[in-house]
């Protein structure tokens, strides 16, 4: 099976002069996370001399340090180093998507020219970690491709509707794959502002980064707040946005927010505290006729299979629970509502 990587790679520059020099960030990321250059060595498959050299070289280009060695303590990056260190994670972050989906189209336009043309489901689907555990394990399926564009949920149904797609996968509140995620606030490790509630965010004018107006997480974050009756202006940063749940934890991470919206999973990956608010499912949807295919049917199968189920349960705030059923729309939507109605007795 044909895959494309396409990776960022940051080269800096001074005015006036042709020297460039390239930063490896994971290499500082590493240094950052375990306090050890013989991790980052390692981690990166280089010596410990060529990477103190590599630090040593980085320093002198920019005229300041980026690590502190302390005797008996490790090393830890300066406060430079990690502003560079969450500078990339941001950057990934928010452009890790649109690289995936550059390489899926040209892994689209060179298999036609390839001997082997495996049968190929194309895929819109909202960014999820859920979805990309599935890609991964789809990948290894032979004579099966899957061209996945990560696209807002809106515009994944509108693609299913013209024909542009054969999946579209998409997240409600609690209702569908099924698998479910937690989606609350991602607020600072240990919680300095102590946020527990939406309203929390007003009364304590906590610096707040929100998703995109297409993606359904904030169309599930302005539902929230009509819920409670709080004015989306009256919240510090509102109006600024990301188009990732991992792109808005690294928001918060690097200290540039307090707080924001989305699934446990990116607030564990950055090292965020947690505070759910709901449940939601992330299903698919997809044409009847579609669904009798073998190379759908496949899909299916692996959605069942303990693998994908594994996966899904390793990801935090995950639940894999029902993946691989069928239902139609109707019987969905049934399903729905007997769920409400059952939850607003409960609470009378």
């Amino acid at each position: 099976m044909l895959n494309i990587e396409i990776e960022t790679i940051w080269r800096f520059h001074k005015e006036g002069t042709p020297h460039t020099i390239v930063v490896m960030l994971g290499i500082l990321n590493e240094i950052r996370k375990t306090g050890k250059l013989t991790s980052a060595a390692n981690h990166a498959h280089l010596s410990y001399r060529h990477v103190w050299n590599l630090v040593e070289q980085w320093s002198v280009f920019f005229g300041v340090p980026l690590v502190e060695t302390h005797r008996g303590k490790g090393t830890t990056l300066t406060a430079f180093g990690e502003k560079l260190v969450w500078a990339g994670q941001r950057m990934q972050a928010r452009l890790g998507p649109q690289l995936e989906n550059l390489a899926q189209e040209l892994v689209t336009e060179i298999k036609p020219f390839l001997h082997q043309r495996p049968s190929v489901i194309r895929v819109h689907a909202s960014h999820g970690f859920a979805v990309s555990k599935l890609r991964e394990l789809l990948d290894r399926e032979p004579g099966i491709g899957v061209d996945l564009r990560y696209v807002s949920n809106q515009n994944s149904l509108v693609s299913l509707a013209q024909g542009a797609c054969d999946l579209s996968g998409v997240h409600l509140p609690r209702g569908g794959l099924r698998a479910q995620s937690e989606m609350g606030l991602m607020v600072k490790r240990g919680n300095p502002l102590k946020i527990a509630s939406l309203k929390d965010l007003v009364d304590r004018k906590a610096r707040f980064v929100n998703r995109d107006h297409d993606s359904g997480t904030r169309l599930l974050f302005d539902q929230l707040l009509t819920l409670h009756k709080i004015d989306e202006a009256k919240i510090n940063g509102g109006q600024q946005m990301e188009f990732t749940h991992a792109a808005v934890a690294a928001y918060v991470a690097s200290g540039m927010a307090d707080a924001s919206f989305g699934v446990e999973a990116a607030a564990r990956q950055f090292g965020l505290d947690f505070v759910r608010l709901l449940t939601e499912d992330y299903f698919f949807v997809c044409r009847r006729a579609f669904l009798e295919t073998e190379p759908m049917q496949r899909v299916l199968d692996i959605m069942k299979g303990n693998e994908f189920h594994k996966a899904v349960a390793a990801l935090p705030g995950y639940v894999a629970a029902n993946t691989g059923s069928v239902s139609t729309v109707r019987e969905f939507l049934d399903s729905v509502y007997a769920k409400t109605v059952t939850s607003r007795k409960g609470k009378n």
